[in-house]
């Protein structure tokens, strides 16, 4: 996934209000669940995800390939 795009999708997706869960689907088929906007930090091109068990993963445009979830709205891309 371009750099760019998994920046700007990112952030929409987790700055949506009201916050809705959403997945991240990886390369290797796992998929991550994003559940709460304040379980993902992103910064410098990187993503760490970190899961209500305290498990953290780590993942960034080259490892993600499609985010999963409701239409985001206009604007907020």
């Amino acid at each position: 996934m371009d750099a760019e795009h998994f920046h700007r999708t990112l952030r929409a997706f987790q700055r949506r209000l009201p916050f809705k869960p959403f997945q991240v689907a990886l390369v290797n088929a796992d998929r991550i669940e994003v559940d709460h906007l304040e379980a993902l930090v992103v910064r410098g091109g990187l993503a760490v995800f970190v899961a209500h068990n305290g498990t953290p993963t780590i993942f960034d445009h080259e490892g993600a390939s499609e985010f999963v979830g409701e239409p985001i709205p206009q604007g907020l891309d």
